[in-house]
């Protein structure tokens, strides 16, 4: 094994300190391969020594602009630093180079979501679901991009493959429950939905002021 694998193998058994070390002698010894310092950023980023990270995050992309997972761990730490358009770019960088599965198209759609671009999410966030369609937070958040731009005649089957995986998922009956009052005229269902939330979650308040708005309406 490479210090590379070795590293890796560290960070397993959580022997962070060893992992640093055998990054660092990754590193010394072939200097301008990125892979040693996207490890080594990766390591860092788990320990949220963030800056530190992105150093060697843009170190990478500088002896290997083609290195997408360089691309996706340095989206990875601007999404959670709320640098979302940043993260956006980065994370089209990392597929356009290579980066495969589902994960990297579902964090550029919610990337977009961020800022306010659902419809720019919105493609990604089906590849995201054409590519593991089981996921239920994938579904999930799929799910209420579609009906935040009022088609719920496709995010209804969505909201119902969820609860047919997970019957106690208080957000897909928040959801499903909000489509039913905005998009019919079945009260019933809506209320039916609402009071599931905040009964499988009683601090969902926000189910249970829509479910008392629409009570009170009718």
């Amino acid at each position: 094994m490479n210090f590379n694998e070795l590293g890796i193998q560290a960070i397993q058994e959580e022997n962070y300190e060893k992992a640093a070390e055998l990054f660092t002698k990754a590193i010394e010894e072939n200097p301008e391969e990125s892979i040693g310092y996207i490890n080594f950023g990766n390591l860092l980023a788990s320990m949220n020594e963030n800056e530190r990270a992105e150093r060697f995050f843009q170190k990478a992309i500088t002896l290997d602009e083609n290195a997408a997972t360089a691309y996706y761990s340095l989206a990875n730490l601007y999404f959670n630093a709320e640098r979302f358009e940043e993260a956006a770019k980065l994370y089209e960088k990392a597929i356009t180079n290579g980066i495969e599965g589902p994960d990297a198209y579902f964090m550029l759609g919610k990337s977009f979501q961020k800022v306010d671009q659902t419809k720019l999410a919105l493609p990604y966030l089906q590849r995201a679901y054409e590519l593991d369609s089981q996921d239920i937070q994938i579904k999930l958040t799929y799910g209420i991009a579609l009906a935040s731009i009022e088609m719920f005649d496709v995010a209804e089957p969505i909201f119902k493959e969820i609860l047919a995986l997970d019957p106690e998922n208080a957000d897909a009956h928040y959801n499903m429950g909000v489509l039913y009052a905005v998009s019919t005229s079945d009260t019933e269902s809506a209320l039916k939905h609402l009071k599931e939330a905040f009964t499988i979650q009683p601090n969902y308040d926000q189910a249970r002021y829509v479910y008392d708005m629409i009570s009170l309406r009718n």
